[in-house]
């Protein structure tokens, strides 16, 4: 029980200091989620202790999960008349997104003659875990490797997502929100939330879609874009 209360005030303290660290100085490499990964895991080697070991604490920072995606119900009603204005807009900008998420890192992986099962695991990077292991599992990818795409997705996302977005001009809040979740789930939507209360929103949205489209084409646009490579 020591151990758990330990890990999990480990990892709010270095998450909080990552934080205020960004605060002074707000670079893409320095955002909380990624340097705080990155010290955790190093503390973690260092000690020699395990993943299953860190997650006795860290269970109950992670089940909070839950609680933080139903409380993004909340900026959705606020921004619910934008939503309805611009439905059709977020509806069809993500699924565009669903299919170039999917079709880019196929194709790009393909020409690059990367083993098919690796690249199976990687068609789902741009949904949350569970949904992306699922549909890697069913296309006969390898589930606990599209976990890690998904990560890396989430958190390159949400460091080089903002920049990107403002050096191709892309300053609409809707436009920002629609990008971060379509490319980047969960992990995008907090770091949109951090740019607005409506970009959240839309993310939230976009994120939500982007599980449900990437779910049904997926496994049918994968092994298509394979067959004819």
């Amino acid at each position: 029980m020591f151990l758990a209360v330990l890990y999990i005030a480990l990892t709010i303290v270095v998450y909080a200091a990552m934080r205020q660290l960004y605060k002074k100085y707000p670079l893409p490499f320095l955002v909380p989620i990624a340097t705080c990964t990155f010290i955790i895991i190093l503390l973690l080697m260092g000690s020699g202790t395990d993943y299953a070991e860190y997650m006795k604490g860290g269970i109950w920072i992670d089940g909070l999960l839950g609680p933080a995606v139903v409380a993004l119900a909340y900026p959705l009603y606020e921004s619910r008349r934008i939503l309805k204005k611009y439905a059709l807009t977020i509806v069809a900008s993500v699924f565009a997104g669903s299919i170039i998420g999917i079709g880019s890192g196929t194709l790009l992986a393909g020409l690059f003659h990367v083993d098919k099962e690796l690249i199976l695991s990687l068609a789902p990077k741009s949904v949350t875990n569970p949904i992306a292991m699922d549909i890697a599992d069913m296309m006969g990818g390898i589930p606990a490797l599209a976990a890690i795409y998904v990560v890396i997705a989430g958190v390159s996302g949400a460091m080089f997502g903002p920049s990107l977005l403002h050096l191709f001009g892309i300053h609409h809040s809707v436009a920002k929100g629609i990008g971060l979740g379509a490319a980047s789930h969960g992990t995008g939507t907090a770091r949109a939330l951090e740019l607005g209360e409506l970009e959240g929103a839309i993310s939230s949205i976009s994120m939500t879609l982007c599980a449900i489209f990437t779910a049904i084409i997926c496994p049918l646009l994968a092994p298509f874009i394979l067959n004819m490579l």
